[in-house]
């Protein structure tokens, strides 16, 4: 199975507009989820970081119809649809951004072949150390990895 991390960017991306790649790909996962098929990975410290970063009130401006509760809701469903990981090994710091370090340690713990992020350039050097790729939605849906 091709496991995947998002990260809080494609989350983003896909409150903002439903037209989306990344509102796609959370519909994709949802629909495999039903399926009791689950290519998300998640960790604790990566589920905090979703509902602290869709929180801010520089974000919730941009999707003021969804309440408070709702996007903490949000955060829950995309739980429910992800595949849980404990973090046994942290990897901190490997890169520049904590938040990232984050991601790289659920998707490294959980044994993920991508991270989905819009920014790709972040995660430098996570390819050659990890072997995991760093993909847009838009490259992660023309892989073809996912159905």
């Amino acid at each position: 199975m091709y496991k995947i991390v998002i990260d809080t960017n494609v989350v983003l991306s896909a409150l903002f507009s439903s037209k989306g790649k990344s509102y796609q790909l959370i519909e994709l996962l949802t629909a495999q989820a039903l399926k009791d098929v689950h290519y998300n990975v998640i960790s604790v410290p990566l589920a905090l970081e979703f509902e602290e970063v869709l929180l801010r009130p520089k974000n919730r401006q941009k999707y003021d119809y969804f309440s408070e509760q709702e996007i903490r809701l949000i955060v829950s469903d995309i739980v429910a649809i992800s595949h849980k990981t404990k973090l046994h090994f942290l990897w901190r710091p490997f890169l520049k951004d904590s938040f990232d370090d984050k991601v790289l340690e659920t998707a490294v713990n959980g044994q993920a072949k991508a991270i989905i992020t819009y920014n790709t350039k972040d995660f430098e050097g996570v390819k050659k150390y990890f072997g995991i790729d760093i993909l847009t939605p838009a490259e992660l849906f023309d892989k073809g990895v996912l159905p």
